[in-house]
């Protein structure tokens, strides 16, 4: 969205397709999850008395407009991809297939898992923890707009303090804000490091497979 109140900033996209495709060039499979909370989130459809199922279906499309819009960034880019939904639209791209993503990944393709999990009352948050356990990744990047997990809002409490680690333990002790519930108990379950970090600083992605500590590191 960049600095857009609603859609698709191409400059930001660009961008976003630049961080990524620097990382893939270096070796690493990656797969990506995207949400679609700038074309319409199933909750706020919700809350304005859009039935719950028809609207989280509505974000879920919304989803797959944004995996289009990456996967002609990326490929612009100079990267192979492959755009996967957990909800059937042949035409447009392929259907969610745990060893087919696999193979895909193998053949150096970067992977995007579009219509979070198929099913409604379910975040992206939670797809994205569900598709890493099933293609065995090493670690969940968290791309968000601030640079990690603090003990409030960065954005409303200017005295809120950043962690560079901390335990799954203590982000539930702490009630800190990493992910939804559902997600961040598979994470924990599966032993499935997060690394919550900001997309938006230009190099960020690059640092972290680096090995650099970058955002905050949940394991």
């Amino acid at each position: 969205m960049g600095n857009k109140n609603y859609g698709i900033d191409n400059e930001t996209l660009s961008k976003y397709a630049n961080e990524i495709c620097s990382i893939v060039r270096e070796g690493v499979e990656v797969a990506i999850v995207i949400g679609g909370g700038n074309i319409f989130r199933g909750m706020d459809g919700a809350g304005a008395g859009i039935d719950r199922c028809q609207a989280d279906s509505m974000g879920m499309l919304a989803t797959v407009i944004n995996g289009l819009a990456l996967q002609n960034a990326l490929e612009h880019s100079g990267i192979t991809t492959r755009l996967q939904s957990a909800i059937e639209i042949e035409r447009v791209c392929e259907s969610f297939i745990r060893r087919r993503a696999i193979r895909h990944l193998e053949k150096g393709r970067i992977v995007i898992f579009a219509a979070g999990t198929g099913n409604p009352y379910f975040t992206t948050d939670t797809a994205a923890s569900l598709r890493a356990m099933e293609i065995e990744a090493d670690v969940v990047l968290k791309a968000t707009r601030v640079d990690g997990v603090y003990t409030a809002d960065p954005e409303k409490d200017k005295n809120a303090v950043k962690f560079d680690n901390v335990s799954f333990a203590e982000v539930l002790a702490n009630r800190l804000n990493v992910m939804d519930m559902t997600a961040f108990t598979l994470c924990q379950e599966n032993k499935l490091p997060i690394i919550v970090f900001n997309m938006n600083t230009p190099g960020n992605l690059f640092k972290i497979i680096s090995g650099e500590v970058v955002g905050t590191l949940v394991s």
